[in-house]
């Protein structure tokens, strides 16, 4: 398997191999229900626009499109910077196998300055046990491999497939080896629960990621350590379309990023 003991990036073998263009490899210890990780594919692609960049500005949001059915092996990916004035920069990063595009993404990078509005976040983090209060949850590795990169205790709500009322899932969660708490590790994070409908359900369906909408709110320079709080919410679900909306929080309840996934169930 696959460690994770460095930047994103390096643990696919990320490699530059001419102007505008890297090469990866997703192996097969990355693979979630139906392909490679949703989340994973999305921190390749942001740790890409981070690398194109000309500006060492760091990551506002991502906008991620995955555009076809990707199998876990080698990636094409190639980047087009935008600068837009002098302070915003946007990088579209498309990523390829056999040289059809199975994933894109728009990042947006952005400067810091200093701002008369105070920092504020509307979305507090909620009251659970700490982390070593809280029992593990594995995900089942035969079913989903990517599951053993990650170190889960659920915190609040149902567990998945457990036939609840409630779709929400909350829970600490670690990568393992860990990360840098970066962009691109927060998108890995972002997609690490099971979908939202799941706690809803008894048996597993294949609901797969069409889009993903990530936005960073922390300075980059406190992003600490995991474990951090996940909560996944499904906000609907009806004509075979599925929303949810993640918040991901640190040990101290400082909102680090939120994400909104829209899905396709299968099932």
């Amino acid at each position: 398997m696959m460690k994770l003991t460095g930047r994103l990036g390096a643990q696919f073998a990320l490699t530059a191999t001419e102007s505008g263009q890297w090469r990866a490899v997703v192996d097969d210890s990355w693979r979630g229900w139906t392909g490679p990780h949703g989340g994973a594919l999305a921190g390749l692609l942001i740790e890409v626009a981070q690398q194109a960049s000309s500006r060492e500005d760091p990551v506002r949001a991502a906008d991620v499109r995955f555009l076809g059915r990707p199998a876990t092996g080698a990636f094409t990916l190639r980047a087009t910077e935008h600068t837009v004035g002098r302070s915003t920069t946007m990088v579209d990063v498309i990523a390829e196998q056999d040289g059809v595009p199975v994933a894109s993404a728009t990042i947006t990078l952005g400067a810091t300055s200093a701002s008369t509005i105070p920092a504020h976040s509307a979305r507090h983090a909620p009251v659970v046990a700490p982390p070593q209060d809280c029992a593990l949850f594995q995900l089942p590795p035969e079913i989903v491999p990517v599951g053993a990169h990650f170190v889960i205790r659920p915190a609040a709500g149902p567990l998945p497939l457990s036939g609840a009322d409630e779709a929400m899932m909350c829970a600490w969660i670690a990568l393992d080896p860990g990360l840098p708490l970066d962009a691109p590790t927060l998108a890995v994070l972002a997609d690490a629960l099971p979908p939202g409908l799941f706690p809803l359900l008894t048996a597993p369906v294949a609901v797969p990621t069409v889009t993903l909408s990530l936005q960073l709110h922390a300075d980059r320079t406190r992003l600490g350590d995991t474990p951090v709080l996940v909560r996944a919410a499904n906000v609907s679900s009806g004509e075979g379309w599925s929303v949810d909306d993640t918040d991901i929080w640190d040990g101290e309840g400082v909102l680090l990023a939120t994400a909104r996934q829209t899905r396709r169930v299968l099932g």
